[in-house]
């Protein structure tokens, strides 16, 4: 089980990347892992400003559909278009190019409530 240590995690299996006032959001090796073959992946939130825990998104994969929490409150400035094309990027490549949506933070403060990599293996039983 792949979980960088110089990522943030969320009990709702997501990963965050923190560069300055942007942060990288994607689900984790594990969700994907969980939800097996990724077929879709659909965010219809770009340009809007959603507080923490808000759904930002949905992930189909061949068996379930499961909704997306936003880590962290801000503005959804971007969205990985790559992934409307190829939604496996999310199973092949969930730290890298399966990322889903960067966030322009409005709370800066949430980041110190996530969990560490250490914290998220606790979590999930690595």
């Amino acid at each position: 089980m792949n979980i960088p240590s110089e990522l943030k995690y969320t009990k709702d299996h997501e990963w965050v990347k923190i560069d300055g006032d942007i942060a990288t959001v994607g689900i984790t090796d594990f969700a994907q892992s969980e939800l097996g073959d990724i077929v879709y992946v659909e965010v219809e939130t770009l340009d809007e400003t959603l507080d923490k825990e808000e759904v930002f998104g949905t992930v189909e994969a061949v068996k379930t559909v499961s909704d997306l929490f936003l880590p962290l409150s801000g503005e959804i400035v971007e969205f990985n278009e790559a992934l409307e094309d190829e939604p496996e990027k999310v199973n092949s490549d969930p730290y890298g190019d399966g990322w889903m949506v960067k966030i322009k933070l409005s709370e800066p403060s949430e980041v110190e409530e996530l969990m560490s990599a250490e914290d998220y293996k606790a979590l999930i039983g690595a």
